[in-house]
């Protein structure tokens, strides 16, 4: 049984994902309709960049508030844990798609939900050490 305390905490880990994932969202829609780039690539790319830095921020300061770690140090970890989260969607992702031929779309929920859990074990204890 969760303690009231995780599961607050879960909840906001939640809400903080949703929100950088609407920012993210919000700025490649921005790049692509407003700005009219013509690389869907280049701008999703500074949209994640926007949306991995609303994560960050959104964790500090509202899901793993209790932190005392130093910013630069989360900061450095962080970048470490998203850096090896990235690889090991994209190597699940060509396993279960280039290598076994199976469908993307359920190789990408399988990879996303494997992101999902170690971003939130990563950030609790690795980074911002809660």
């Amino acid at each position: 049984m969760l303690t009231a305390s995780l599961n607050k905490q879960l909840i906001r880990y939640i809400i903080n994902g949703l929100v950088a994932t609407a920012i993210h969202f919000l700025v490649l829609i921005f790049n692509l309709k407003v700005l009219e780039w013509n690389s869907a690539g280049v701008a999703n790319f500074i949209a994640a960049v926007f949306g991995i830095s609303a994560s960050f921020i959104g964790s500090r300061y509202y899901v793993f508030n209790g932190s005392l770690e130093p910013l630069v140090k989360q900061l450095y970890r962080f970048v470490l844990l998203y850096a090896a989260i990235a690889i090991l969607h994209g190597l699940l992702m060509y396993i279960w798609v280039d290598l076994y031929l199976q469908d993307y779309i359920i190789g990408f929920l399988i990879a996303t939900a494997m992101q999902i859990a170690c971003s939130y074990i990563g950030n609790k204890v690795l980074v911002f050490k809660v």
